[in-house]
Order: structure tokens, then sequence, then C-alpha cells
């Protein structure tokens, strides 16, 4: 406990909480609200979006002119001319010189004016635009217009050729076409260093509060106006340290809070749980839960996600409610929620979202039997939370077209990371030693292995323990209980009888009773060595705990009467010792175990009905139960007279059904 509340405090965040609570077009139900002191009021995300995106056209995309591109492209012009003059066939050293010094000055001019590569990014529909150019150490503001493309270089070069007498015009502007590359190129780092110095200067304000001022006045609507004013004004408090006071009064606060809530969870594990409340390793689960998740919440706060509903908060209910019970889950997730509502904002709609998800959550598999309920289940808290968002959007936003759907992501997202819930269940369940009711759905499968061996060793057992867990699982399910870990318990209870199956008269076919031969003591103890058998073979096989206490008080402290009695009868001089014929125990200390009991004995004893009918289990039923009753076998399972005549009803109900009796219905007169 102490661990727990020391770490949930040391991770919280330390800022002083705003006093106040607001919605956008709410109305103001507190005093009016003045100014304590001078503040800048905050914009809004779209406001400073906007700003972003209008000092964005003023920032000039920067190119860089390259004279290397010249030098370059004027060395290999020389080349091509000199390999085009002379497959030309033309003799003429004067005129060669002239066409070449026609084309070469050209070239030179098209590349003083500069030869654009334009970037797509600033293209609007071919109209021109301006840019900073770098040319010589010197910045200039350029129009586009001034400078040539690739194409329009072309179409200048063959004007001014066409108009140049005496020259190989065709011959040169071949060559002058593959000469022509930009030499003024669009810089990226540049361009994308001088955005983002315009951008941190975008102002995140926009005037200021002055101390003094009315902020809003009692009943007033809150407006976009106001509302920016009171969450610059919550910003403003939760971030001055000088202002929020005392850190160590502010720890002191959450110390005192996580405490309380911690202490109100151990105060209802002592009343209602008592068993986990004397288990140190199940209440070091449950604090660890607790505590991750609120870590989970506090390092989400500092980090500043962009929605604290990005958390799922719906996998502690549904971890508690399946390694425990409903209403300790119920009782966690209401702690967890009051603890997180004094750190998010709108504390109010937070915990509205969050009790009501969890509360889903939990309904939703009640009764888990089947693991498609974990994707039923989270389909089932998204509709919740689309149902929630929906109304609280319609109360804020006075409008549907108003609501932001957007925001609705981040619970898609809280719901499927609540499916880890599923792995954090059998990681936790081999730590910490407990048992789900994930793994008695596989124990209850009776393709495992164990099953399977008592199915073909001892087949008879296996039908038997078979209708044992149907009588034990309905009359469970009716007075209040594990139904599915009674299921499992029944479905093992009798695996001790895979070693001497034959000496146990539902696996004998053959008509031979091994026990004609021995005497009665040592028959006695070879049909109550079953139990400490199956207790060994179950850890063994790693069976959960839970399950080998069926297997442990399923007997209780009862005789084998009928051995017990045939020594009595047969040797009524000698002494006899008890406890020879007497099963080692415990009595069962469990509602569930003591049905199992009930059900193991009334079913065993019916198969030995010759013709049964409705009188007969009737009696037979009455007869077992009166007989556990009188040997005190259901003293430690807090069962009640009540609950017993209900599995009678059960019992006997189920029986006649297996046995095809018919009632006789009087009819009254």
């Amino acid at each position: 406990m102490a661990a727990s509340v020391l770490v949930i405090t040391a991770v919280l965040p330390k800022q002083a909480r705003f006093k106040f609570e607001f919605e956008k077009g709410n109305v103001w139900m507190h005093e009016d609200l003045v100014s304590p002191y001078n503040y800048p009021i905050k914009k809004t995300i779209e406001e400073i979006k906007s700003d972003k995106s209008s000092i964005l056209q003023f920032v000039l995309p920067v190119y860089e002119f390259n004279p290397d591109v010249f030098q370059a492209q004027a060395d290999q012009f020389q080349a091509d001319f000199e390999a085009k003059w002379r497959n030309s066939g033309l003799k003429d050293d004067t005129q060669k010189e002239k066409n070449f010094e026609a084309g070469y000055k050209i070239l030179q001019d098209i590349y003083n004016k500069g030869i654009i590569g334009l970037n797509k990014k600033y293209q609007r529909d071919g109209e021109n635009y301006t840019i900073s150019l770098l040319k010589n150490g010197f910045e200039n503001k350029v129009s586009t217009a001034e400078l040539y493309t690739q194409a329009s270089a072309i179409v200048v070069a063959g004007n001014t050729l066409v108009k140049q007498p005496n020259i190989s015009s065709d011959l040169l502007l071949s060559i002058l076409k593959d000469r022509i590359t930009p030499n003024v190129n669009y810089n990226e780092r540049f361009t994308e260093k001088i955005e983002k110095q315009a951008i941190e200067n975008v102002s995140s304000t926009r005037g200021m509060v002055q101390k003094g001022e009315l902020i809003v006045a009692k009943g007033s609507t809150i407006n976009d106006e106001i509302y920016q004013k009171l969450e610059s004004l919550r910003q403003s408090y939760e971030d001055n340290t000088n202002i929020t006071g005392n850190r160590d009064f502010i720890i002191g606060g959450q110390f005192l809070l996580v405490g309380m809530i911690i202490s109100l969870l151990m105060v209802f594990l002592f009343l209602f749980r008592k068993d986990i409340f004397a288990d140190n390793r199940q209440i070091s689960l449950i604090l660890l839960v607790v505590t991750g998740m609120l870590v989970s919440l506090s390092w989400a706060i500092n980090v500043k996600i962009p929605s604290l509903y990005y958390i799922p908060y719906c996998i502690v209910p549904i971890i508690i409610r399946i390694l425990f019970d409903t209403r300790l889950a119920m009782n966690i997730h209401l702690l967890v929620v009051l603890i997180a509502s004094f750190f998010v904002p709108n504390s109010f709609e937070f915990a509205f979202l969050q009790i009501t998800a969890g509360m889903v959550a939990i309904y939703s598999i009640k009764n888990l039997v089947r693991r498609e309920q974990f994707l039923i289940s989270a389909l089932l808290i998204l509709l919740n939370y689309l149902v929630a968002y929906l109304g609280v959007s319609l109360i804020k936003e006075g409008s549907f077209d108003a609501i932001q759907w957007v925001k609705f992501l981040p619970f898609i997202f809280s719901v499927l990371l609540s499916l880890l819930a599923y792995p954090l269940i059998y990681l936790f369940e081999k730590v910490f030693g407990i048992t789900s009711d994930i793994t008695l759905i596989e124990l209850t499968n009776t393709n495992t292995t164990l099953l399977r061996e008592l199915a073909f060793k001892a087949p008879g057992t296996f039908q038997h323990s078979l209708q044992v867990a149907n009588l034990a699982e309905s009359a469970i399910f009716k007075i209040g209980g594990n139904a599915l870990l009674v299921r499992a318990g029944a479905l093992y209870h009798d695996i001790g009888k895979i070693d001497n199956p034959q000496f146990f008269i539902e696996n004998q076919n053959s008509g031979l009773n091994p026990h004609d031969k021995l005497p009665y003591q040592e028959s006695a103890q070879i049909i109550i060595k079953h139990v400490l058998n199956g207790i060994e073979m179950a850890r063994r096989n790693n069976l959960p705990e839970v399950i080998i206490d069926f297997i442990r008080t399923h007997h209780g402290n009862t005789r084998v009467d009928y051995f017990y009695q045939s020594f009595l009868k047969n040797f009524p001089e000698k002494i006899v010792d008890e406890n020879t014929f007497r099963y080692p125990g415990p009595i069962p200390f469990t509602k569930e175990t003591a049905v199992l009991m009930l059900a193991d004995s009334v079913e065993a004893a019916s198969r030995s009905l010759k013709e049964p009918d409705a009188e007969s289990i009737n009696e037979l039923v009455e007869r077992i139960i009166e007989y556990k009753l009188d040997q005190n076998q259901l003293n430690d399972s807090n069962i009640t007279l009540k609950e017993i005549e209900t599995i009678k009803l059960i019992f006997k109900t189920m029986l006649m059904g297996i046995y095809h009796v018919r009632i006789d219905y009087l009819k009254q007169n």
C-alpha cells in the first residue's frame, strides 16, 4: 500500500489544480470572475494554424544562381560544335569561327540572365511568382518572368540565330538545345529554414487581460471569447509556480487523496473480500494494476499527448473482472477514474465517459464463456463511447453539424488498446498464480490431455464426471457462484482414479470385482488413495490450486461406509481404527466445493437405483444430502439451508430427466 501511494504521488503532475470547471456554451454558475493578475490570451489551435498558413504565404522560395553551370555547358558546347562542324563537310575556317562565336554568345547571354528550374510547390496555374534569388553573395527579389525556363531559352536562341546572316542556324540550334539546363535552382534547405523561423515567430497569444478586469459575470453564457480567456487563465495558473503556491503543499494534497483512495480499496477488500485481503499476492496484483494505470495517465499528461482519451482506461475493469469479480472491478474502476479526474481537463465529462464505459466493460463479460466475448465487449464499449460522445457534443455544440467527429478517433484507439487485457491476464496469471475464467474455459475442454487420458483409461469415471459437472453447474448457477469454476472442478475431481480404474465400480464391466480378494481395510485405502493420487497428478500437470481444492474436498472427511460397515459386520470382535476408513479431508470450504460434493454423492448413488422413479430419486437426494449435513461436511462452506433446498430441487429435476422418469401431476378438485 505504502509503495503504491508513494509511486502514484511521485508521478502525478505537480501543478496546482484550477478551481473552476467550465464548458463552452454553458452558463457560468460561479461568482463574477475577476482577473487576479495580468496574463496573455492564448490563441486557439485553429487561430495559430491560420496565422502560420498566412505567414507562409509571404515567405519567398529561395533560389540559388550557379555560375559553374555555364562554364561546364560552354566547354561541352565547344566539343559538340567541333564534332558536328567536321561532320557537316564545311571547310571554311572563317565561317567556322563566326558560327562558334555566335553560338557561344547566345549561350552566354542566356546563362547570364538565368535559366530557372521551376518548383511545382509554388507554381499556380502557370502564373509567375516572386522568388528570393541568391547571386554572387547578394539576395534579390526577382519575378520568375525575368528568368528563362528551358523551353523559353531554346525559343530565344532560335529567334536570335534566325536574325543573324550567314549562320548555320539549324546546326547551332541543334547543339544549343542540348546545352541549355537550369542554373537557377530551388534551395530547399534555405527555404525550409526561413519558413521555420517565420513559423516560430508566430505569436501564440493575442492581447492581454489586465489585473482587475472582469473575465465573466455570473449567469453569463461562455462564448468563444470568454472561453479562451478562461482557458488562458487556467493554463497560466497551472504553469506559473509563483502563483500556484508551495509545491510541497501540492504533493501533500496528492498524497492525502491517493492515500484515501487506496485505503478505501483496502477497506472494501477487508469488508467484502477477506480472501483477497488475506492474500498478499492478490493485493499486490490489484495495486500493480491501479498504479500502472495512474502512472500511464501521468506519463500521458507530462508528454502532452493530443488527447488523454487515447489511454485504455477500460483495461483495468476488464482485468479485475476476469481475475476477480464484478463488484471489485467496479469499485477499483470508480476509484481510478476519481483520481484521474483531478488531473484531466473537463473532469466531469471525463468521469462520465469513463465510468459508463467501465460499467459496459464489466457487464459485457459478466459470464465469460467464449473468447469472442472480448471482441463483443470492445464493440459495446465503443458503442457506449459513441453514444456518450454524441450526447455530450450535442449539449455543448447545440448542433449535429458542429460535432467534431475527428475528436472521436482517440476513443477508437483506446478500445483497440483495451484488447491488450487478454495477454496481460495471461501474464498476471503466471506471475501471481491466479486462475481466470479464460483458463477455466481452457480446462473444461474435454480434449485436454488429462481428460482424454481419463476418458480412455476410466471411461465410467469420465461419464460420471460429466454428469456431476452438469448437476453441480446447474445448482451453483441457481444459488449464485462461479459456474465455470464448478464445472472445471467437477471434470477433474476424480482424475486420481486413472491409476487403478478397475477398483471403482463405474469402470467394472467384466463382472469381476478386485475388491472381493482384498481385506476391507486395504480396499478402503485404495478407494481413499484416489484423492491423494488426484492431487499429485493435478500438480504434475500444473492444474491451478482452485481446481485441486475440488479434488481434496469432494469427499471431505467422510467414511468409506461400504467397507467400514462390512468390516464391522464380519469382524465384530475386532477393534477398528475408524481413520483407516476415513478420507483425509478437508471438508468443503466454499459454496462451489460444497455443491460439487453433493452432486458427486448424489450422482454416484443414483447409479445404484434399479428402477428409478420420482419417489426413489426424491428419497435418495434427501437421504444423501441429509447425511452430509449430519456428518458436518458443509459447516465451512457458507451455504444456507435455503440454498440447500434449491440444490435438492435441481438435483431431483435433473436426475428425473436423466432417467426419463414420468412425473404424475395431481389435478385439484
